[in-house]
């Protein structure tokens, strides 16, 4: 058997007269919102003869009892109204939930104009609907995401942002296209502000990168260029003339294999000497030179290699378009869609 704290009787306690407390405002928002807009509609002359028309008697209620009382009753609502603020703005500060004593009127404004009785302002006490239902959702009282009508709100609000800010960027990227067709330092301003103050680091990436993919494939395809080495000095050592009228000489024929043979063996033994040497430092130095050289080029643009730069930056701004313009919404929410019922 479980004994309960005071301290956590009281927090249970201290809740559930919040959430009554909350459920009766948010009954009294919707009553009161309900009001107004029956009183609104009251005063459209085709609506106001048509209810005096067909209900009589309810309209003579309604004229005298609520309309001309009006003023009256909202006073009454804006009364509770305002004693929720108030209670609310008390409990803030005993919180510390704001830095300053007097952030909670500024937070929630549109309760405190809602609680102004002008016709105008009235219609801020909608605002407290959703100030209300947030609170109980802060609280885990409810779970409004749940709710079917939340869950397609959610859904239109996703397509309408999608759909929004694809636009948005379709059109950016658009005019960042216009821009590079029509700007013609817009590649050489590539070239000096990016490529150029990055040099020595892209330099060494590129090093790095033609140093480790050089050794790996000469290492992974050493007996492949060792055939190949071979078969070269063989036919290298058959159409030279000289073999050949070697070959011709009593014991020439020996003597040319065996030629074949150790020029053969030298050229792979330089073969496996230029593989081991590409980690040697003179390796790195010559690569990074080539690099460097290369860089250099690059950067002397001229109108052709400009072209060039524009439309490969062109291309990619355009499949960056067809991938904007792709309206996933659709691949999910048909997921959703077909999914089967929990």
């Amino acid at each position: 058997m479980t004994t309960q704290t005071p301290h956590r009787g009281l927090h249970r306690g201290n809740e559930r007269v919040h959430l009554i407390w909350d459920l009766t405002i948010l009954a009294l928002v919707i009553i009161n919102l309900a009001l107004l807009i029956i009183d609104s509609l009251f005063l459209i002359p085709a609506l106001n003869t048509a209810f005096e028309t067909v209900a009589p008697q309810g309209y003579r209620f309604y004229d005298e009892t609520i309309h001309e009382n009006f003023f009256t009753i909202d006073l009454v609502f804006v009364s509770i109204f305002l004693l929720d603020v108030l209670l609310g703005w008390a409990v803030a500060i005993a919180e510390r939930r704001y830095p300053r004593w007097f952030y909670y009127p500024f937070v929630h404004w549109y309760d405190v104009l809602g609680c102004i009785p002008l016709a105008g302002l009235r219609w801020l006490r909608a605002l407290r609907v959703f100030s209300l239902l947030y609170r109980l959702q802060r609280l885990r009282l409810i779970d409004v995401r749940t709710w079917p009508l939340a869950e397609g709100i959610a859904k239109y609000y996703d397509i309408l942002l999608e759909e929004v800010s694809d636009r948005v960027a379709i059109r950016l990227i658009g005019s960042v296209q216009e821009e590079i067709r029509n700007s013609d330092a817009f590649s050489r301003r590539i070239a000096e502000e990016i490529i150029a103050p990055r040099k020595q680091q892209l330099v060494d990436e590129i090093t790095q990168r033609l140093e480790a993919t050089l050794g790996d494939t000469c290492r992974r395809n050493q007996p492949l260029i060792a055939r190949y080495v071979s078969a070269l000095v063989g036919r290298t050592m058959q159409d030279s003339p000289e073999i050949q009228r070697l070959r011709r000489l009593p014991f020439g024929d020996q003597l040319a294999t065996a030629m074949d043979q150790t020029i053969s063996d030298i050229a792979n033994r330089l073969v496996r000497e230029a593989i081991v040497g590409l980690n040697s430092p003179e390796f790195t130095q010559l690569i990074r030179q080539m690099a460097d050289s290369g860089f250099d080029a690059l950067l002397i643009t001229d109108r052709r290699t400009d072209r060039i730069t524009e439309r490969v930056l062109i291309d990619v701004l355009e499949l960056l378009k067809e991938q904007v313009a792709v309206k996933q919404w659709r691949d999910k929410y048909a997921e959703h869609d077909m999914a089967p019922p929990q």
